[in-house]
Parts: C-alpha cells; structure tokens; sequence
C-alpha cells in the first residue's frame, strides 16, 4: 500500500548520514541484517513511488538505484529530477521517494548514471550523500523561503527546533504579507495566528485529531502547513484556494466554516460521535476568537462541553483583544497589574452576554483574595462552567505554546487554553491600523506590504448607507443603530462617532441584535439593525416572532446581498429575500442606484412597523432614473411595443436595461421596470402584466421563494394569465470566483436572459401557430 505522502515533496535534503544495504530475493525488497538495528532479518519492505519500477526478484535493476533506509540531516527539499552525489561524484538522479516508519527514514529511488547492474544496488552504510536541488526546487525555496519550502505537511514540522520554526514563522508572514493584499482576504486575522497553528499541528496529529477554526478567515497559516502554500497565487479566485477552510482542498480542513460562533458545536457534536465510536485516542480542538465567542451560541455549546468530564475537547481561546473577550496579559494575574486589568474589563463585558448574573460575576472577579488560584478562577467564568483552564499564554510563544497544549491534551477532558495574541502581529501597518488592523479584504491593497494604505473608493453601497443614517440620525433623535459585529464594515463607524450612546454593537450575536432592537423599539425607539444579507438566516427567527408579530418599527439593513463572488460560498447574500418574504408585514426594498437606497431608507425609517432594505457590495454605478411612474413602481425603459415586461430587482436593474436594448435589435418591445419595494408586491404590477406577451423577473437571489415566486403568486391571484419567465440563482452552493464570472456562469447576463427571452417568444409564436392550424 502507498505511503499517504507518496510522490509529494519532503523536507530531506541534505546529508545521508547513513545508507542501509538492500538485495532483492523472491519474496522483495530485504534489507540485510547489519543495515540497521530497526530491521530484523529477512523483514520485506515494499518500495512504492509514483515512478513505480519493477525488477524481477533476484534480477538486474537497469538505471536504477535504490538508496534503502536513508536517514537525512539538514534541511531543504527533495524530490524527482534532484542531482544525487557522492563526494564529487554525481550518481544519478531522484526518481521518488517513499516515506518510512522511523523518524527522518525515507526510501529514495534514483536513476543511476552511468547504468548499474546487479542484484545488490547501493552504497555502504555511512557514504555522504549530497542531494543538489534542481532548479524548481532553487525557485521554490526563493518563493517560499528556505524552510517553507520544506513543509508540505504538518508532520514535517516535528524535525524542526524552535530556533526553526521561529525562523518558519518568520517566512509565514512573509508570505502572508506578499500574497494576501494582492489577491484581498484577511491578513490581521492570520498574522495573528502564525506560532498558534505551528504549535497545533506540533502538538496534535490533523487529521486524526481534528483542528476546526472558528472563524474560518483565520486559517492562512494552518493551509500553509497542510501542503497548500505553492498555491495562494490563486487565494480567492475561480479554481482556486477558498479564503476559509474547504474540504475539496484537504482532509485538514473540518468543515467550512465562515460564520461565527459554530466550531464549539461542531466540536461538542464530533467528540459525542468518538466516544461512541470507542475511538478514545483522538482530541477534538476548537480555536476561537477574533469576535466568535461574542455569539451565543458559542455559550451554549461550552455549557455542553463542560458537563462532559470524559470527553477530550481542547477549546483554545485565541484573545486578540479585538472582540468581547479581550483577554489578559502575558503569565501574571496578580491584582493590580495590566494585565489583570484587562482581564477585568473582559469581564465586565461577558458579564453582560452570559447566563451569569452580571453583579456577582463582576463581584466573583474583582473580590478574590486568598491565593493565586482564587484569584486566577476568580478572573474567569470558564472554570465556573465547568472547564479546565490552562493560562493566559503568550500566543506568539511556540515553546509556551506547545507546553499548554501539551498539558491540555494530557488532561483529557474539556480544557480550555487562553491564549493572548496580537492581531496583525509582525507586520507594523496591521499592527498599528486602526479600527480593524488590515482583517478584511477590501481594507488594504498590494501597498500594505509598503505600509500604505489603500484608497478607499469615494462612493461605494455602504458609505451612501453610512451618510443617510448619519442624516437620519440628526433628523431624529429616536433613530438608533445596532450591529453584530463589524460596525465599521457595515457603515456604522460615523454613526457611532457623531451618536456613541445611540449605537450599540452586540458582537457576534444576530439573533440577540434583532431581539434587543425589538426591545429598543417597543422602548418608543426606531433601530436600525446592520448585518450582512447571509447572516439574517440567523436572525429569522427572532425577525419572525419578536419583530413581526409585534408590528415593531425596526428596519433591517442588508448589505453585501447577491453574489459576492470570491468570499466563499456561504458568503454570498442570496437566500435573504426568500427567507423574508415568509415574514407576515415585512416589507422589503431592493435599490438600484445610491440616489435610491437614500430614498429606500429614509421611507423605511419613516414607517411604523417592520422594513428591510438590501443592497450589494462594491462600488456604487451611475444613478439609472425613471422615464415614469405606474404607482411606486418605477418604470425605466419603454420599448416599441409591449411584448415583454421585465421586472429587475435592485442591482440587476442594469443588465434588464441593456437586455431590452439586445431584444429591441430583434424587434422586440421591452417594458423595463423596478418596484423598488419588491414585498409586498406593488399592485400596479397587475395591469402592466396584463398588458404584455411575457412577463419576466431578474434577481440577484435564489429563485426558490424569491421576488419572481412572490410575483407570479400575485399574478396569478389576481386571474392574470400572462406567462412569467424567472431568472435567478438555482437552488445550489456557489464556488468561489470573481462576481462577473458567477454570473455568467448563472446565465445572469444580458446576453443570456435576451437569448432565453427570445426562445421562450418563438415557442409562443410556434404553438399560436399550431393551434391555428389545428383549427
């Protein structure tokens, strides 16, 4: 059976200290008895490479060698096409290698040069052996760096001392900070992270032992280490490296995971299934933080972990000071010190977002007196739920690192280990940039690595958005704005500047938001809750039963909704109006331009009683205005004649214009129009349908439930006949790749809507035409 590395690169360059004798008899490869004090006699080993040779037993081995158990030293890298000498003597080439039981072992195939013949090939135990990179693997090590170049799984990291694998860490964020700004993802998320995931995979064995991230945006360096670092040229785009894990590209990567707050239950639910499987030996590990502990639901699954004793979950705390649970300082927690002051205030802060009552869990923090154990239990609620706790930790410490996942995998049971790092960590413009420190794409450029900063483009969705809830916040003082998480991403920093005691931020927490804004609003006041269009699925529940059925003035505002495009598959905003279209009294408007998410908005403010405005993300086009009105429907383009109305909702208003314009060049009259307020369904729209051969809806959202679904209810309610064509996201995960691409993979073109248009006019025309010949 092949090695489960067989014919990858492996980090083996350098010196043979020893070569082990080999002979081939009728029963294979036997290595001879003096070879090695590992081997007993006559013990057969299969050599298997992808450059498979086979030679009869007791036959001649034409131009190959076989170097046996070869124990190396030094490090670089090895693999097929490498010069192999012997002093200055040059003996051929490598063929394959094939991966060895014993520490630093490998079986190596080479092509010998000159020929050799025999049934014995090889050298004496002992000969020096040099192996010369060819020139690949020069470019490599000059694109990675000398020892990056040398991992390509989590396993090669275990022959490497800490003045390694600090130098190892070094070379991460080098090419981090090269690659990422180039293609957009998260860099001060991951930079963080670098010495966290080299002391994982030393520590614990992936995937045996499984490693989930949480948040998924945090695993650059852990897919460096997985064999995936020749790759981050593609990070982001079609084909390519995903920015959060993806089980298409390892078995080291769980589950894919983009939102917050999940991996705890994943890790409850996986290590239930272990004990019932009777595997005991393997460890589930969570590593959570920037932001994801703030969710609830992250607090629920840790009241489960805790009450289980017998079960080894590692819940690793990754404390960058950026969410909730900012953390303490580096070994100390002595009363009075910096760091304990911290970790009072991350105190206070969960104290407001845990079961626990907040006075007496302040109370427990600030009043322990008797010993360094009080004090450190006194400073946490984890112990209090149940958990070991293991630190704080410096969290760009590798030894201290790997010494409390150590401990914490000795201990068995649920542990957690607080670890303290630095978001942007190595890299000073991450490090020093304010509010964010370079986390989301978008937020720096290839000029990062320079320490510049990019422009950010002057009008975009979410800055139109920011301006108009900073005038409709001066305009009344009732307005108030709520957030999970990531307020500045969402258009809410000016907000919160000009009103800091009217914007409340509630950390990775939808469904607390949307409750607490129904709270907010049952208190005489209008919130304004900003999220992202994939997360109010989160929320539904709470829209549903705590808003709605209440009839509460609270406006939900969406943004990054359609397709997103190279964000991940579970990023994209496209389940948003089908899911809120199941809400009784909601109202939900789509946009197309700047000029109309102002005019959307201040309506929905205006309105007493549930509103959802949606846009998408990106750079806002040029204001597309209405050459009439039919009711709040405005209407954008009339054609020649009324053979098709189409019904373009929010951003694909646009590509329904420049369709009409292709069908025009056909001869047919195209009615473009945007309801503007696509829920509930604009009563002009019947008459206008009635009055067209074909009626068709395009939208940036999945067509199950979506506006076309909710038209086609309403035509057909109101007896209009007319036939609906819809055009939308078929009910399907979308991969991750540029925005435009998605798009014309979906047939969400102009060019592709008019030919399908086009189709469906001649099949009317061809059954008018049978049924009058039939008659």
């Amino acid at each position: 059976m092949a090695h489960p590395e067989n014919g990858r690169k492996k980090s083996v360059d350098g010196t043979v200290v020893k070569v082990l004798k080999h002979h081939r008899d009728d029963r294979g490869m036997v290595l001879e008895e003096h070879t090695s004090r590992c081997v007993q006699r006559g013990e057969v080993h299969e050599l298997v490479t992808t450059d498979q040779v086979d030679t009869p037993p007791g036959g001649t081995v034409d131009r190959v060698g076989f170097l046996g158990f070869a124990e190396i030293a030094g490090a670089g890298v090895l693999d097929r096409g490498d010069e192999v000498w012997v002093g200055r003597e040059r003996i051929g080439t490598v063929l394959g290698w094939d991966a060895c039981h014993f520490p630093n072992h490998y079986n190596i195939l080479i092509a010998c040069d000159p020929p050799r013949t025999g049934p014995e090939v090889g050298l004496e135990p002992g000969a020096g052996i040099r192996f010369v990179p060819a020139a690949g693997h020069r470019a490599r090590e000059e694109e990675l760096g000398s020892l990056l170049a040398t991992v390509d799984s989590p396993r090669d990291l275990r022959r490497l001392n800490h003045d390694a694998l600090r130098a190892l860490a070094g070379e991460i964020r080098d090419l981090l900070v090269r690659k990422v700004p180039e293609k957009g993802g998260h860099l001060g998320s991951n930079l963080g992270v670098v010495e966290l995931s080299l002391a994982l995979h030393r520590v614990f064995e992936s995937p045996r032992d499984q490693i989930l991230w949480d948040i998924g945006h945090q695993t650059y360096a852990h897919k460096i280490l997985t064999g995936r670092a020749d790759r981050f040229d593609s990070l982001r785009r079609e084909g390519g490296l995903s920015g959060y894990p993806s089980q298409a590209e390892s078995v080291h990567d769980l589950v894919e995971n983009s939102h917050a707050s999940t991996a705890l239950s994943y890790a409850d639910g996986l290590a239930k299934a272990h004990q019932l499987n009777g595997e005991r030996e393997r460890v589930v590990v969570a590593v959570i933080g920037d932001g994801a502990l703030t969710g609830g639901m992250a607090w629920e699954a840790v009241n489960s972990i805790a009450a289980a004793k017998d079960r080894p979950v590692v819940i690793v705390l990754n404390d960058n000071g950026r969410s909730a649970a900012s953390g303490a300082g580096r070994a100390t927690r002595l009363r009075g010190s910096p760091a304990y002051e911290r970790f009072l205030e991350w105190g206070r802060v969960v104290a407001k977002r845990t079961p626990v009552p907040g006075g007496t869990l302040y109370e427990g923090l600030h009043g322990a007196r008797q010993n360094l154990r009080e004090v450190a239990a006194a400073q946490n609620p984890f112990e209090g739920l149940g958990l070991k706790y293991v630190g704080p930790v410096d969290g760009h410490d590798i030894e201290a690192l790997e010494q409390a996942l150590e401990q914490a995998r000795q201990l068995g049971g649920p542990v957690l280990v607080h670890t303290v790092t630095v978001k942007g960590a190595g890299h000073t413009p991450a490090e020093t940039d304010d509010p964010d420190r370079y986390r989301a794409r978008g937020s720096y450029t290839a000029r990062a690595r320079r320490g510049e900063v990019a422009a950010v483009p002057d009008r975009t969705w979410t800055s139109v958005f920011s301006e108009e809830l900073v005038t409709a916040g001066r305009e009344r003082r009732d307005v108030v704005a709520v957030t999970a998480g990531l307020m500045e991403q969402k258009g809410l920093s000016a907000f919160s500047l000009a009103f800091p005691e009217r914007t409340f931020d509630m950390g990775v927490a939808e469904q607390h938001a949307v409750t607490s804004a129904a709270g907010l609003a049952l208190g005489g006041l209008h919130p304004v809750v900003a999220m992202h269009a994939m997360s109010v699925n989160r929320a539904f529940d709470q829209a549903l039963l705590d808003v709605a059925l209440h009839r509460l003035p609270v406006t939900l505002v969406l943004d990054r909704a359609g397709v997103t495009g190279d964000d991940g598959a579970s990023r994209n905003g496209v389940w948003d109006m089908s899911i809120l279209q199941m809400v009784p009294g909601l109202r939900i408007a789509a946009p197309r331009d700047g000029r109309r998410l102002g005019e959307l908005f201040r309506e929905a403010v205006a309105t007493d009683g549930p509103t959802a405005v949606r846009f998408p993300d990106g750079v806002v086009d040029a204001d597309l205005d209405a050459v009439d009105t039919v009711g709040g429907i405005d209407v954008l383009h009339r054609g020649e004649g009324e053979d098709v109305l189409i019904v373009a909702v929010g951003s694909m208003a646009q590509t329904a214009l420049d369709t009409a314009a292709l069908l025009a060049g056909e001869g047919v009259g195209c009615t473009v129009v945007d309801p503007r307020w696509v829920k509930p369904v604009d009563p002009g729209l019947i008459p206008l349908a009635a009055r067209h051969r074909l009626v068709v809806t395009v939208e940036e959202n999945e067509l199950t439930g979506g506006v076309g679904s909710a038209v086609a209810q309403a035509l057909r309610a109101a007896g209009v006949d007319t036939p609906l064509r819809k055009f939308g996201i078929a009910q399907e995960f979308l991969e991750h790749a540029e925005r435009a691409e998605i798009l014309r993979k979906l047939s969400l073109t102009s060019g592709d809507i008019a030919l399908h248009i086009a189709a469906t006019l001649d099949r009317q025309r061809a059954a008018v035409r049978t049924v009058g010949t039939a008659a």
